[in-house]
Parts: C-alpha cells; sequence; structure tokens
C-alpha cells in the first residue's frame, strides 16, 4: 500500500477509506489526507510527500518561485504554488502558499500526478518580482542567489548558454505578462557579459565575473572549511633548527627529492645527489632531471623562499615566477603561465581553467586573516593543489609555497616521505569530497613533527637518520613512518 491515501468522489473508494480507519491500518493527517504510516509524526510524513499532495489534491498547479529550484519547503515550511487561487493552507509541517496565476505552458516540467514545476525561465522570471518579505517567507531567492544561479549557467554552459535562457525567458515573458522581471534578468545577464553597468549586481561572485574575475564557489566553500577549522585552533611553534648553510642545503636536497618522488619523477637517492652536485642532467632523463634540480634552486636559496605575498597581484605574481623556475625545461608545459585548458586526476576535475586567477584571488583573502604561520602554510598548500592552476607540477609547487610560509616565519620546513605520501594524497582528497579538514590538518602536523628532527650539517647523517625511520620505503611494503 502507498504511505498516503487520497479520498477520493468515488463513493465505493470513500467506503474503503472508512473500513480502514476503523480496522486501524490508516489514520487522517490532514484534510482528504490518510497513512498508512502509524509511527511517524504527520509533520514527517507530509514533508516528506508533499509534491505528492500537491499533485494530487491540487491539479494544473505549478510549483513556482523559490520552490521551482529548491523542490522542497523553505527553513520555515514554506512552499510557493501557482494555482487558479490565492490562498494559504496550513498542513501539518508545511504551509501552502497558492499564488493565483498562469497554469502549465510549454516548457514546464510534470512531475507528481497532474503537478507541474516552472520551466528555469520561468523560475528566473518569478524569482524577480517585486515581493515585500524576506529570507525563507519569502516566495523568491535573493537577488544574491539569482545571480549565482545565472553565473553556474554561464560557467558551465557558455555564453550561448544563457543567452538561451534570456531568448526563452523574453518569450515567456510575454506570454506570463511578466515583462519587468524580464528586464530584470536581461541586466543582470548583460552586467554578467560586462556588457552592462555591474553596478546593478548584488553578490561577490556575480561581481567578481563582472570584474573579469569569476571564480569556482565550490572551492571557495572549501577554503572557507578549511580556514575556519584553521582559524579556530592552536598549533606548536616549531623552530628552524638548519641555521647553517650546509645544514639548510642538506634539508632542501630531501624536499627537493621526495617532493619530485611524489610526482613520479623516480630517482635513486644517488642519482639525485650527483645531478644536485654536478648541476648536469642524466643524459637519458634530461627533462626529470630539470625538474629536480628546477624545485631544489628554489628552496634551497634562503632568500628566495622567504618570500611571501602580501596581496593576491604578489600572490600571483610569486606563483607564476616560482613555476617558471621549477618547469624551467619543460617548454611544452607553459611554465610559469597559468593552464589554457582543464585538467583532472582520475575522477577529480580541478577548477576551470577559465576561473584559475579569480579562484586564487579570493581564496587568498582567506589565507592573509590567518596569523600562525603553520595554519597559514596548510591553508596555501591546499589553496594551491585544490586549484591546479597549471598544466604540470602543481603539487610540487604547493609544496613550494607551503614551506615559504614557514621560513618567513623562521619555522621548520615540512617534507612529505615517499612513506607517507599515500597518507598526504587520501588527506587531501577526503577534504576535497567529504569536507573533512581535520585529517588533512593532522596529517602534516604529524609531518611537521617528523620535520623538526631533520637538522643535520652532515649528509650521510641526515640520510641515515631518513633511512631509519623508514622515509624511502613505499607505502605497500607495509611500512610506517616512525616519528619520533
Amino acid at each position: 500500500m502507498s504511505e498516503l491515501i487520497f479520498a477520493s468522489a468515488n463513493r465505493q473508494e470513500n467506503y474503503k477509506i472508512s473500513k480502514m480507519i476503523q480496522e486501524k491500518k490508516i489514520i487522517k493527517i490532514a484534510p482528504r489526507i490518510y497513512t498508512t504510516n502509524l509511527e511517524e509524526e504527520p509533520s514527517e510524513i507530509v514533508r516528506r510527500n508533499i509534491l505528492e499532495i500537491l499533485g494530487s489534491l491540487y491539479p494544473g498547479s505549478v510549483l513556482s518561485h523559490r520552490s521551482a529550484f529548491e523542490f522542497k519547503p523553505t527553513s520555515t515550511n514554506q512552499i510557493f504554488v501557482t494555482y487558479s487561487y490565492t490562498k494559504k493552507i496550513n498542513l501539518p509541517g508545511v504551509t501552502i502558499n497558492f499564488l493565483e496565476g498562469k497554469g502549465p505552458v510549454e516548457g514546464d516540467n510534470k512531475l507528481f500526478g497532474a503537478l507541474y514545476a516552472s520551466s528555469k525561465e520561468r523560475a528566473f522570471l518569478e524569482n524577480l518580482q517585486i515581493t515585500k518579505k524576506a529570507g525563507p517567507d519569502s516566495k523568491s531567492l535573493s537577488i544574491p542567489q539569482i545571480e549565482e544561479k545565472l553565473d553556474d549557467i554561464l560557467r558551465i554552459n557558455g555564453e550561448d548558454g544563457l543567452n538561451r535562457i534570456r531568448d526563452r525567458a523574453r518569450v515567456l515573458s510575454q506570454i506570463l505578462e511578466m515583462q519587468k522581471g524580464f528586464e530584470f534578468l536581461n541586466k543582470i545577464i548583460g552586467a554578467l557579459f560586462t556588457t552592462k553597468p555591474s553596478k546593478i549586481l548584488k553578490s561577490d561572485l556575480a561581481l567578481s565575473r563582472a570584474a573579469g574575475l569569476p571564480y569556482d564557489r565550490n572551492r571557495i566553500e572549501l577554503f572557507e572549511i578549511l580556514f575556519t577549522y584553521l582559524h579556530n585552533n592552536e598549533f606548536k611553534d616549531r623552530p628552524e633548527n638548519n641555521s647553517t648553510p650546509n645544514s639548510f642545503r642538506n634539508y632542501a636536497f630531501f624536499e627537493a627529492y621526495f617532493s619530485n618522488y611524489i610526482e613520479g619523477t623516480v630517482f635513486e637517492v644517488s642519482e639525485a645527489k650527483r645531478i644536485i652536485d654536478t648541476g648536469i642532467p642524466l643524459p637519458a632523463r634530461s627533462d626529470d632531471s630539470h625538474d629536480v634540480l628546477g624545485t631544489y634552486q628554489i628552496v634551497s636559496n634562503r632568500n628566495e623562499i622567504k618570500i611571501i605575498p602580501s596581496n593576491e597581484n604578489e600572490f600571483l605574481d610569486i606563483l607564476q615566477s616560482r613555476h617558471k623556475v621549477l618547469l624551467s625545461s619543460r617548454i611544452d608545459k607553459n611554465p610559469g603561465q597559468f593552464k589554457e585548458r582543464n585538467n583532472r586526476a582520475g575522477n577529480t576535475f580541478f577548477v576551470d581553467y577559465k576561473l584559475v586567477r579569480g579562484t586564487l584571488v579570493r581564496g587568498f583573502e582567506y589565507c592573509k586573516a590567518l596569523t600562525n604561520p603553520f595554519a597559514r602554510a596548510t591553508y596555501m598548500m591546499f589553496l594551491v593543489s585544490e586549484i591546479h592552476p597549471f598544466e604540470d607540477g602543481n603539487g610540487r609547487i604547493a609544496r613550494v609555497m607551503m614551506n615559504a610560509e614557514l621560513v618567513n616565519r623562521n619555522q621548520c620546513k615540512i617534507i612529505i616521505p615517499t612513506v607517507y605520501h599515500v597518507d598526504y594524497l587520501l588527506t587531501l582528497k577526503r577534504l576535497t569530497n567529504q569536507k573533512d579538514p581535520i585529517p588533512y590538518v593532522n596529517m602534516l602536523s604529524r609531518a611537521h613533527t617528523f620535520s623538526e628532527s631533520l637538522h643535520y650539517d652532515n649528509y650521510d647523517d641526515l640520510y641515515n637518520h631518513l633511512e631509519s625511520h623508514n622515509a624511502f620505503y613505499e607505502p605497500d611494503d607495509g611500512k610506517r613512518l616512525i616519528i619520533d
């Protein structure tokens, strides 16, 4: 049996309903609405089945205005429907706001029974009508919310996609007599295209788009989650112990070695050491050798690596200039230039190339608000890694930018040894996919604890320390990094 049963004009059907009530198989939860669910509260049942209720009891009604986008009651239990009259009906858990207006038109979508939902174009026009109420009691979404939905269309389907919305809305505005709504819609779209004054825009996202710096709002949400966690927690100072030129260079060598190893640039330690000591690439692996050299050139220069950005423009400049050094030999990868096509890793799609600059600029605003060096470093690494602004070398440049934040504040840098790189990658993925920053922050904190012990003037002593702590093992060897 269905969870809901509706009163009928058919006498035989109503007789069956009466009999089931007497047998206590169903109960009445609202006028003309019965349920076979005898355990849950009527409000829960109604909220879950509100679309079926509308389709059964109010044929020809149109789920409209904000409800055409949300498909559920608001936080104050309001749902908005265009019908043949204006009326408010209170059901357990839901208030139905009937608004007199035109029934289904071409393009509207049929849902449950005889219920329709406004097409996207109609919904935009409805939501741009004048309303006195605001918030969850309003029939309309806020203007910033509308702008963000339009920006999503522009980002995903381009100008052609947004123009198709505008063209269909223009025709619908005549049929629905919503010409004023179309005028407003047309102005917003024009401003997003930067062909109309942007002063009418309200949302940060739309204003950034109009200024030529659109950003990925889903990534910004992730950055805000990480920022909030870092801002609300304390982290231990770990002062730099590599105070001599020799110890700093020794550390820098393994920093460059491990950072490249994570990305698949695999050398024996002795091979990498020979490349660094001589500055001469291995003949058969010239590009890979230059990757190690480029990384070492940046991280071994204390004066260079301690430079951090104080504003958005410096951030972009430093990021690009370091990347240019990092991938200096890979001309085909456009060193120092932000990507011009989209990239991915497995099922993970990184920020759209058109949104890279805007997302970097917007994301950097949170970094400026962090004061603890570990917190800034942790945030910076994820910011660059998550956006993946370059065609190649994104992981390496993210770790360079992370460690620059630490060197600037006289804190020891962080090394991610080979044996630890699966932990590193999995916690990054967890933050991206599950919005959980805690494992990622804990992972870097453990790596920082280990890295603090790496201060040796003698290269062999440092190598032996790393070896004794399982640093060079592949993760699938069953070894764990020993942190003490």
